[in-house]
Parts: structure tokens; sequence; C-alpha cells
């Protein structure tokens, strides 16, 4: 019996010459590198300075009144982006509200719960909805999920929650809780 551990030999000689530092194709590829993270900065200046240059006369005829009004009349040449900046950030907050749950759902499901038989073709199915383009989840939006929704949810939310404002009134077609649920099928 040893009394001391036995120390294992390695049957494999040193590293290669060309391997203990590094080669002429390890710097370059380590400078192209470095060149490529530093133009990233420089490349998003670029993006800045243009879009500023791009917008400046629409600055200076319309000044920040443009981000801050709310009127969009083209004929009397006034433009305010300020409902369109705050329903683009509402239909997105709203979108992730119903898709992060729902997606964390079946990420769990596929892959701790479902049988294996399952998990490919769902995965699968998953997937290629990522390849369709958004204006063919819009036109189906229009014209197939808003009727729908229409006739279906909307009542039945207005019937249920209609002591909330949000779901009191006539009901429309398009909607930001329809966009965002198309939004959230994307």
């Amino acid at each position: 019996v040893h009394s001391r551990p036995m120390e294992a030999k390695s049957a494999l000689p040193g590293p290669e010459p060309g391997l203990r530092g590094f080669s002429r194709g390890d710097w370059l590829f380590k400078g192209g590198l470095m060149l490529a993270a530093a133009a990233i900065p420089v490349l998003m200046g670029f993006l800045a300075y243009e879009l500023y240059v791009g917008s400046e006369p629409a600055i200076d005829r319309y000044g920040v009144g443009f981000v801050t009004g709310s009127t969009w009349d083209p004929v009397a040449e006034e433009f305010g982006a300020w409902p369109l900046i705050v329903g683009t950030l509402l239909s997105s907050s709203l979108a992730l509200v119903i898709a992060v749950p729902l997606s964390l759902g079946v990420a769990i499901y596929l892959s701790e719960f479902a049988p294996r038989w399952m998990r490919q073709p769902v995965a699968f199915l998953i997937e290629l909805l990522a390849a369709i383009p958004s204006v063919l989840y819009g036109l189906w939006g229009i014209f197939v999920l808003l009727p729908l929704l229409k006739r279906t949810l909307f009542p039945f939310l207005r019937d249920t929650l209609g002591f909330l404002p949000f779901f009191q009134g006539p009901i429309y077609g398009p909607s930001m809780l329809g966009a965002s649920i198309i939004l959230a099928i994307m």
C-alpha cells in the first residue's frame, strides 16, 4: 500500500513551439478584432451625426414642438409626434406583458414537461413563426384577428370589466389591445 498518492504522468509531450505564444496569425486576428471593436463606437457616432444632419431642417422648422406636440395635420403643416411615441411605448409594453409570461410558459413546458415526441415539432413551429415577415402579421391582424376580437373578446371584456375606464365605450376593431396582441404573437 502506498502512503503517497501516485502522480499522474502525462503521456502527451509539452506544447508545440507554435502554441507556446501567439503566432503571427494570432496577432493579426487579434488586431483585426480590436479594429472591428473600435469601429463600432465610431460607426455609432457617424450614425448619430447623419441623423442630426438629416433632421436639422425639420428641427429648424418645427423645433422641439415636433416631439411634444400632439397635432398631426399635413395640410396645415403642423406635425406633432407625441401621440405616436406614446402609442408605440404603450403597445410595446402591453405586448411584453402578454408575450413574456406566455413565452416563458411555453419554454418551460417544452423543456421540462412535454413528451419527447412533441418537443421537436412544437419547437420547429415556434421557430417558423420568426420567419414570417411583420407585414404579413399586420395584414393577418387587420383582416382576421381584429374582426374575430371585435366579435368575441372585446364584448366579453366590456361586459365583465366595463367598470374600468379602459373597457368602456363603443367597440372599434383597431385598438391598442388588438395591436398589442398582434405584437405579442410576433
